[in-house]
């Protein structure tokens, strides 16, 4: 019978998130602020491992680290994103999405 590599390493790396999220929450608040885009990062990258389907020699080689969720986040976070660039991106939609709500407020208030 095969082993389910996908399987034990999606539930090795939840338990290395909960780990960190015990750890998280018995810090103080300062602390916690600090490490605020470590769990965020580890929250969205559990929510990709539901959806993924590694192959077996991937996924057993990543189940073979002690932290295979510390390790993604460290590969993470040497890759360039357009993280900023949609971010600007955003607050333009939502600044041109504000003039037209105050324009028709403005066309509404003058007839």
């Amino acid at each position: 019978m095969d082993t389910d590599y996908n399987k034990l390493l999606y539930e090795k790396m939840q338990a290395e998130n909960e780990t960190f999220k015990d750890w998280l929450l018995s810090q103080e608040p300062a602390e916690i602020l600090n490490h605020a885009y470590e769990y965020t990062i580890y929250q969205d990258m559990m929510l990709c491992m539901e959806d993924m389907d590694l192959s077996p020699k991937q996924a057993k080689a990543m189940y073979q680290s002690p932290s295979p969720l510390r390790d993604a986040l460290s590969d993470f976070d040497k890759r360039e994103t357009d993280h900023m660039e949609n971010l600007r991106d955003s607050l333009e939609a939502t600044a041109n999405k504000s003039v037209r709500v105050q324009k028709e407020k403005s066309e509404r208030g003058s007839r």
